[in-house]
């Protein structure tokens, strides 16, 4: 008798925030060939109910999200890192007011860098951009990355990046984040477990040292992202020592965006007992399960 694992992927976006698909939609791609999916939109929790109710059956939903934070490198320098929180309440007064300074401040960073390309005669209307996403949606460069695309000044979201958005560029505008520690405080507080998202992704610009993982782990952070479609095989067999040395839990996940990104949903899974364990360890939310009608 063939035993097949349950395929997982703990990383996905939707138009709650910079992906493509809707959290329906979501889904439904995910039904596919997928048995665990989560929601992990950038600092919002708007799509959990959408992609709750559309579940086929067979289809498991883990409420998470990805948190947008700042963290010192390890060599005295700040620098953005990306935490993973699932099954954490959601209404808890500490996340509910975080996400909601998260996604003001996003909007504001997204109309000045738009305002800039505007007076630089870059075909973009900042009103015109900000106006088509939904109110409570955090705003974020692939948003004006598309819109370049879509004006036909480049052809994809990543040479958006490269030509236009990059902090090396002249219409990048910094933001203003949670602080690691800080978020990893709020989620555990919250009932919720939290993985640091595609760690040493060098490709993504800086990274953390390892000194510092291991300062959030002592901190309460359960997991690190070991497979991720940014690390290479050198990178995954150290973090997976680094999450054995540790006791962090070892995740894997597509980082799927639909096509604003050309990785395919379940590219990177997770390993069951490793999910398992996750799932147990939280208390602030359940996962969800699709079921007939």
């Amino acid at each position: 008798m063939v035993v097949v694992s349950p395929r997982i992927d703990l990383h996905t976006h939707s138009t709650a925030s910079d992906g493509t698909d809707t959290p329906a939609g979501l889904a439904a791609a995910a039904a596919a060939g997928l048995d665990v999916i989560a929601i992990t939109d950038h600092d919002t929790t708007a799509g959990w109910r959408e992609a709750s109710a559309a579940l086929p059956p067979g289809l498991t939903l883990v409420p998470g999200a990805e948190l947008s934070c700042v963290s010192d490198d390890g060599r005295g320098r700040p620098i953005s890192v990306h935490v993973l929180a699932y099954l954490f309440n959601p209404d808890a007064p500490s996340i509910v007011g975080e996400q909601r300074r998260l996604r003001a401040e996003r909007r504001s960073r997204l109309r000045a860098m738009a305002e800039r390309m505007a007076a630089d005669g870059v075909p973009i209307d900042p009103d015109e951009l900000l106006g088509a996403l939904p109110a409570d949606a955090p705003a974020g460069r692939p948003h004006l990355a598309r819109a370049l695309v879509d004006a036909g000044l480049v052809n994809s979201v990543d040479e958006a990046f490269a030509s236009y958005l990059g902090s090396g560029r002249g219409y990048y505008v910094p933001r203003s984040d949670t602080p690691v520690l800080r978020a990893i405080d709020m989620i555990n507080d919250a009932g919720g477990v939290t993985v640091l998202a595609h760690p040493l992704a060098h490709s993504r610009g800086p990274t953390v040292s390892l000194e510092t993982i291991a300062e959030m782990a002592a901190h309460g952070l359960t997991g690190i992202e070991v497979d991720h479609p940014n690390h290479d095989q050198p990178t995954r067999e150290k973090l997976r020592a680094l999450a054995a040395e540790l006791d962090l839990l070892p995740t894997g996940s597509s980082d799927y965006h639909g096509t604003n990104k050309d990785i395919p949903i379940g590219a990177e899974t997770t390993d069951p007992h490793a999910f398992v364990d996750l799932v147990s360890r939280a208390t602030g939310c359940e996962i969800v399960a699709g079921v007939a009608e």
